[in-house]
This record gives C-alpha cells, structure tokens and sequence, in this order.
C-alpha cells in the first residue's frame, strides 16, 4: 500500500521550503511545489490538523507564496495523474470519492450524466416522491373513515408533481456537485474506458479531444440500467422504469411487466393514484424471493386495491400499437390486455459495463457480466476496484455508499483500516410498495434449510392496524400488518425479521441494528413495548418472556440489568 503523506508532513515541508527562502515579494511568479495533496483553497482544512507548532498565520504566508498544483501523493513508484480515479458519479463512487479526499488523496471522478446515478435521478429519491403522493391520494381517499368530507373535490395534477420532483432532483444534482467541490474532488464529464495497466481513457461529452488519466487506485463504481426482454413491438412500444420519470400525463390505462420491488412499487404508484393498472408476472405471484408471508400478504393487498394481476403468463410476447395510439399486449399464455395508454417494462436491470473496455485491464466478469470482486471491492486486477450494482451483490444505494467509504478507507487511511470492509449480511430491505414492506436476514424457508427445521422457531402476528380502528366496515376488509420474526438455535437468536404494512419502511431500521447486534427472541422481550404503535408487536410476540433467557449483548438487557454506560476519563 502506498505511504501517504500526513497532514503534518505536508505543512512541515512547506515551512522548510519557507525557511530557506527569503521570502522575496518581487513579481507574480509563484513556485509550484510537486506531489502535495490539497491545493491551495483547501489549506484552511490542511491546517487543522497539524501540529500545534504551525500557525494559523504561518499557512496563510505560505498559501501567499506558493501555487501548489495536485499531483499524486504516493512517496513509492512514479507520478501518476491522481491518486484515486473513480468512474461512476453515483453514490457510491462520490461516497468513496469524497471519503479519499478526506485522507489527502488526489481524487478525479469521471461520469457522463447527471450526478447522483440511478439513485437520485431515476431510482429511490424520484420513486421515494411519487410513492409520497400516492399515500397522499390514500390518505383523502380514507379521511371520510374520520370525520373529512369533500373527497370529490380533491384533485391531482400529475404535471404539478413532476415539475416540483424535476425541480428537487436538479437541486440534488447541485448538491452533489457542491459537495465534490468543497471535497476538493475533480469532476471530469465524459465516457470512461479502461486503457491498460493504471490508465483511464475519457472521451468528453463536448466532443473535444480524448484524454489519458493515470491513477494508483482506479475504482469502478458505473452502476446498471434497465433491460428489455426480447419480443415483436416491445422495445418500440414500452418504456423502462426510468421512463416512468419522463411521463408527463398520468395514464388511465397502464400494464407493469414485472415480479421485483421495482414493478410492485411502480404498479401501487399508479393504482393510488387513479390508474387502471395490470401487473404482469411470469409465474404464480410478485416477489417470489421475499418470504412467503410477504409475498402473499402483498398480493392479496394489491387484489383487495384493484390491481389486476396476470399470472402465470410465462411475461409479454408482444405489443402492438393502435391508430388510436392506444397499445395491446399480448402474453406468452395467450391473453391479450387492450386499450393501453402505457407499458412499463421492469423485468431486470444489467451492469453497465460495455464502454468500460474491462479486457483491457484484464478484469473478470460473470457469466451475467457482473465484475467478479473478493470481500474487500478488489478485482481480478492489481489497483482495480468495484462495488455497487455493477458487481450484482446486494444492489442498494446505502450498500453501495457503505462498501465505497470502507474501501476508501483501506486504501488511504492508514494501518489502523488495513482489514477495512463491509458485510453483506443482514442489510435490512425496504419495498416502497403500497403497504410498505421491511425486511432483513432469512427467509423461513431459507432458515430452515440452513439450520434445519428442528431448530428454527418462527414468531407471526397479522392485525389491523390501529389506523383502521374507527373504520366501520367488516373487520375481514381492513388492511392487514403482517409480521414475522424467524429464530434459530437453542438461544432463539433473530436470524430474519419481515413487516408488510403500515410504517414498515420507518420501523425497520432500529430492528436491523439490534440484528447486527446480534439480539435474540429475549432481547427483543426485554424491550419494553412503545403503545400504541405497530412496531411494539415486534417485542410482545407471544409468548413473550418465555425464551430462554440468553442475551447476544456484550451487555446483557435481561432480568433488569442496569443499562450500559459509556466508557469515560473523568478529569479531576
């Protein structure tokens, strides 16, 4: 790993260079000091950590003095443009970009579109806003259950909500620019291609000449895009999830093609919010890799909404288009849906990995094109790395971010983060479906086929949340929260935890903590409930108190422990 020069380091040899010299203030000319990290607008930050004996005073004479241009800081091996180059300006390659600078590393990011990847412009933040306006939609559609009237004159604007989440999303943009600058990041726009050994070819945007980057440390991080599957008219006749963020009409009539989190959640979106809406899938029901309480809690919800699910349709053989504009989907098992205004295809994403040139390099891919990584982002070549949706293991932002900041730190901060990584089990999930589901660690069926039927103990609850309680209709068409809690070994520790209904997107991360923790069935006991709520079910799961009484704390909560307290110096 390369010798990294310390904050201190850097503003000691900056005063030895202002101590030889006489500090003559004839002329504009200024020296340029060669292989320093920061340049000269970030000395403020320099500054603050170095050692005492340096100045304030001290950095200001010396930023008066001299320009410092930005090389690489590695004291081994030869120059290189920068120090850590990152393609892909998603969240995860700014995450682990900005985490670099920190350290004093030269970092260059290289992107082509807008900043913030799928995440923030097509993905969580835009999805996370229409999913707001679909609950808003909700929310009038019940207000007659307390007490509200005027449901009739209630109207949406779908173009009003898409200037204000265009708006919000170009503001993000900024920020994301904002923050890279005030990092001291450089932002390079172009189309990124790997060149051999340590090289990084960019073709920029405004069709200028090419440009050859070197860097000690290249990073990967370009993320996916949606894909369609094979079939007459469908390419020419649908659009992607990323598609569903450029309509400017709400449709009356719309078909989802699709069983994953994307296809659920976009599906509940148009249902709320006035749609006609089919949601098309190739087997027997939506999220068949959930756990089977989660999966068929939804479906029956999404019935009970009126969304008409096509099942076992083996997916979408073709579209055709009217006269009329309007389109008709024919599927694999014969059925035909007419009268479409929009098709949304969200059958899978792939890694954008084309235009990167990976052989160049010699990085190994998967079968499905995937970049092959070990636990600690490395690829298959020396000063190579990857993470987030292009390497196809948990395809989450925060994961991504989490993944970038650690390797980051590995790679620049020092001995102390020398084994520096993150883990991929137990990330807790959210589904912005309608209900919201959470969910994290196994599936039932995955639990009993790793520990055995035999030592696995499953914990379900299913009420109506507290929400419908004045609703005077039959208790049968209430909405459902369904809840399981899924243990495993004598000491029923929580291997899974699965909510579908109501704040289950908000309850969800304090359970993934005490997850981490690794909590069993008595530490979740020990809880005491916050009433009323629906998250207390978690921690009054009958029988409760009743486990055996073994804590996975380092400081056991049971029998009434006293609570653990901080480790502090108390001065005198």
């Amino acid at each position: 790993m390369p010798n990294y020069m310390s904050h201190s380091q850097i503003l000691r040899n900056i005063m030895m260079l202002l101590g030889a010299l006489s500090f003559a203030r004839s002329g504009t000319s200024a020296f340029t000091i060669r292989a320093i990290g920061k340049n000269s607008s970030s000395f403020a930050r320099i500054s603050a950590a170095a050692d005492r004996r340096f100045t304030q005073s001290n950095v200001k004479l010396a930023q008066r003095h001299f320009s410092v241009r930005r090389m690489s800081m590695s004291t081994e091996g030869g120059d290189y443009d920068f120090d850590y180059l990152v393609i892909g300006a998603g969240s995860g390659g700014i995450a682990s970009a900005r985490r670099a600078a920190t350290y004093g590393a030269k970092v260059g990011v290289v992107e082509k579109a807008r900043l913030g990847g799928t995440c923030v412009n097509v993905g969580c933040v835009p999805k996370k806003v229409m999913w707001n306006a679909a609950s808003i939609a909700e929310t009038v559609h019940d207000m007659k259950h307390y007490g509200f009237s005027g449901e009739g004159g209630v109207e949406f604007d779908w173009s009003e909500i898409k200037k204000s989440r265009d708006a919000y999303i170009l503001r993000l943009n900024g920020i994301y620019e904002r923050n890279m600058a005030n990092s001291g990041v450089e932002s390079i726009l172009g189309t990124a291609s790997l060149d051999g050994g340590n090289s990084v070819k960019v073709v920029p945007d405004d069709g200028s000449e090419e440009k050859i980057y070197t860097a000690k440390n290249i990073l990967i991080a370009v993320g996916g895009y949606p894909t369609f599957p094979d079939g007459e008219g469908i390419r020419e006749n649908s659009m992607s999830s990323d598609g569903f963020f450029e309509m400017e009409t709400l449709p009356k009539k719309a078909v989802v093609v699709g069983a994953g989190y994307i296809a659920v959640e976009l599906a509940g979106v148009l249902q709320a919010l006035g749609t006609d809406v089919s949601l098309v899938v190739r087997k027997e029901k939506a999220l068949r890799e959930f756990d089977e309480m989660l999966a068929d809690t939804l479906d029956a919800e999404m019935q009970r909404q009126g969304i008409h699910i096509c099942r076992n349709t083996e997916g979408v053989k073709s579209i055709s288009q009217d006269d009329d504009g309007l389109k008709t989907v024919t599927l694999n098992n014969g059925e035909l849906i007419d009268g479409v205004d929009v098709v949304i295809m969200a059958t899978g994403r792939a890694p954008l990995v084309d235009p990167l040139n990976l052989p160049a390099a010699n990085v190994s891919q998967k079968e499905s094109g995937h970049i092959v990584t070990d636990e600690y982002s490395q690829t298959s070549a020396d000063g190579i790395f990857a993470l987030g949706d292009v390497c196809g293991n948990v395809e989450l932002t925060p994961m991504a971010i989490a993944a970038g900041r650690r390797l980051s730190d590995r790679l620049f901060g020092g001995p102390e983060f020398k084994d520096a990584k993150v883990s991929y089990e137990n990330v807790p999930t959210v589904v912005f479906s309608h209900p919201p589901i959470g969910t994290i660690g196994l599936t039932e069926a995955q639990a009993i086929g790793k520990y055995g039927e035999d030592n696995v103990k499953i914990y379900r609850s299913k009420f109506a949340n507290l929400y419908y309680g004045p609703w005077q209709v039959d208790p049968d068409d209430k909405p459902k929260t369904g809840m399981k809690l899924i243990c495993a070994g004598d000491e029923e520790l929580v291997v899974g935890l699965h909510v579908i209904g109501m704040g289950s997107d908000e309850m969800l991360q304090g359970f993934g903590i005490a997850m981490k923790m690794g909590a069993t069935k008595a530490d979740f006991d020990s809880c005491i409930a916050i009433h009323p709520t629906a998250s207390e079910e978690f921690v009054t799961m009958f029988p409760w108190g009743l486990s055996k009484q073994e804590s996975g704390a380092l400081n056991s909560p049971l029998n009434g422990a006293a609570p653990t307290e901080p480790k502090v110096v108390v001065k005198n």
